[in-house]
C-alpha cells in the first residue's frame, strides 16, 4: 500500500467519516443511551482500519488469517458498530437495536454474539492485554496476521495498560499496533470548569518509548497521516508500535468539541438536527 492516498480516495474516506458521525449521533439519540465524545474522536482511525488497512472479510468474519482488532476503550462501541455496519458485517438497520435487550449491539462489544468483534471489552485497561495475547499467539504459531488495538488516554491511567506494554516489548511483538485516541479529555476529573480539567496522560510519546515501543505521533483526523503511520508500523521490525493519534473529543460538531459534558450525553431533537446539519456542511 502506498503511503500517499490519492485525492479521490481521501474524499471517499471523508464521506465515510461524516456518515459515521451522523450514524453515531442518530443511533445514540434513538437508543437514549451511549457515548458520543470518545466515539467521535476515533472515527477517522476506525474508518482507515476497516476500509483501508486491515485484511478482513465481512463474509468470513472468523477467517484464521484475518487481521484482528480490539477496541480496548469499549465504551466507544457505537463508533465500531457504525463502521462495521458500513463495511458490511450487518445491516445498517440493525443499528436501531443498539443497547436494547437481546441486541447483538450492546453498550460494550461482545465477541460471543457479534461476528467481527475479536474481543469483548469494556473494563478499561484490559483490552490491550488481550491484544498482546493475540499478537503473541500469532507469533508463536507463525501466522502473518496483524493485531490492532485502540486505547483511550484516560484508560491509560490503568496500570494494566503498562504491564501489557512491558510484555509486548519484551517479546518483540512487531505484529502489534496500538493506537491511542489522544483526545486529552476524559469524563471525570477535578471539580471546576471544563478548561481546568487536567490532561489524562502527559507526554505519552516519552512514556511508550521508555517501555521499548516504536512511537509515531500523528494528527488522528488526517487520513494521509493515519495511512502513513500504518505503513511505517508494518515496515518497523523488532518492536511493537504505538500510534499517538492527536484527536478532538466530539470532533465534527462545534458545540460538542472539547467538552467533557458530551462524553455520554444524549442530544435533544434540536441538538441532533443542528449537529447533523453541521456534519453535512463539513464534508
Amino acid at each position: 500500500m502506498s503511503t500517499l492516498l490519492d485525492q479521490e480516495k481521501v474524499v471517499v474516506l471523508k464521506q465515510k467519516a461524516a456518515e459515521t458521525r451522523k450514524l453515531i449521533l442518530e443511533t445514540v439519540h434513538h437508543a437514549g443511551a451511549g457515548h458520543i465524545g470518545g466515539p467521535m474522536s476515533a472515527v477517522e482511525t476506525l474508518v482507515s482500519l476497516f476500509f483501508e488497512e486491515m485484511h478482513i472479510n465481512p463474509e468470513d468474519p472468523r477467517s484464521e488469517n484475518r487481521d484482528r482488532f480490539v477496541l480496548s476503550k469499549g465504551h466507544s462501541a457505537i463508533a465500531l458498530y457504525t463502521v462495521m455496519a458500513q463495511r458490511g458485517y450487518f445491516p445498517l438497520e440493525e443499528l436501531n437495536t443498539f443497547d436494547a435487550i437481546g441486541s447483538r449491539l450492546q453498550g460494550h462489544p461482545d465477541m460471543k454474539i457479534l461476528p467481527g468483534v475479536d474481543m469483548s471489552t469494556g473494563s478499561l485497561g484490559q483490552g490491550i492485554s488481550a491484544a498482546v495475547g493475540i499478537a503473541l499467539g500469532g507469533k508463536l504459531c507463525n501466522k502473518d496476521f496483524r493485531t490492532y488495538c485502540m486505547i483511550g488516554d484516560g484508560e491509560s491511567q490503568e496500570g494494566q495498560v503498562w504491564e501489557a506494554a512491558d510484555i509486548a516489548a519484551r517479546y518483540n511483538l512487531d505484529n502489534l499496533v496500538v493506537i491511542m485516541d489522544y483526545n486529552k479529555l476524559q469524563q471525570y476529573g477535578w471539580a471546576g470548569v471544563e478548561t481546568e480539567r487536567d490532561i489524562p496522560v502527559y507526554a505519552p510519546e516519552k512514556r511508550w518509548e521508555a517501555f521499548g515501543w516504536n512511537v509515531i505521533s500523528i494528527n488522528g483526523h488526517d487520513f494521509q497521516e493515519i495511512t502513513k503511520a500504518f505503513d511505517q508500523a508494518k515496515a518497523f521490525k523488532g518492536k511493537p508500535t504505538i500510534i499517538i493519534a492527536n484527536t478532538i473529543k466530539g470532533k465534527g460538531v462545534s458545540f460538542m468539541e472539547n467538552s467533557y459534558s458530551w462524553h455520554a450525553r444524549i442530544p435533544t431533537d434540536e441538538e441532533l438536527k443542528a449537529a447533523i446539519k453541521e456534519i453535512g456542511m463539513g464534508v
